[in-house]
């Protein structure tokens, strides 16, 4: 895919995430919120908490930071440009979040602060939407690549529904994390890609 396209659908993914942000902040809990709430209540066993606690790991620190310091080491030599940019777009994502949370501030569904947009929504399309990207973009056979690229999109999605199975946020939480999301991240890699590669100096 080409990068112009990504950027058109980051821009659309931003015009997307003000829309979801100006609303939130307006006129606080949609309609979609409560009856979503209503129907993850009907689907909450005990089985499932454990696997719900788990999934959502992906998005805290304390399991991002090793999973971006395994990614930036296995591409060091293939792709030296995202060893090293990654660290610093998953960063920006961090601060990204959080200027959103304090400008928006609706309260969670268990009442808890800065409820939009989920957090763990954004981070999770960031760095593995980036994995994909890096998949996508490699030289792996094509199954690999694509199954790979499901793979991300399918933990992206499980990580969103496991914070409205734990009660930490509103559908519409979970869908501005996921528009602000795609909006940086084809930013991020325009930004990336577009670093000149670094020239190899031929001794005399």
């Amino acid at each position: 895919m080409k990068l112009e396209v990504l950027l058109a659908f980051g821009m659309a993914s931003s015009l997307v995430f003000a829309a979801l942000a100006i609303v939130s902040a307006r006129r606080g809990i949609f309609e979609l919120d409560h009856s979503t709430e209503a129907l993850v209540r009907l689907l909450r066993r005990a089985a499932l908490q454990s696997p719900m606690e788990t999934v959502s790991l992906i998005g805290q620190g304390s399991v991002l930071v090793p999973l971006i310091a395994l990614v930036s080491l296995v591409t060091w030599r293939y792709r030296r440009r995202w060893s090293v940019a990654l660290p610093l777009v998953m960063a920006g994502a961090g601060a990204l979040q959080l200027a959103a949370k304090w400008a928006v501030d609706r309260p969670r569904p268990n009442a808890d602060p800065w409820g939009f947009p989920s957090g763990h929504s954004l981070i999770a399309v960031v760095f593995l939407g980036a994995l994909a990207y890096l998949l996508c973009t490699s030289a792996a056979r094509r199954r690999w690549r694509w199954s790979g690229a499901l793979f991300c999109a399918a933990v992206t999605l499980a990580v969103g529904f496991s914070r409205l199975y734990l009660d930490m946020h509103w559908i519409s939480d979970v869908g501005g994390g996921f528009a602000v999301g795609l909006a940086y991240l084809p930013l991020a890699v325009w930004v990336v890609e577009r670093i000149p590669a670094r020239s190899r100096v031929v001794p005399d």
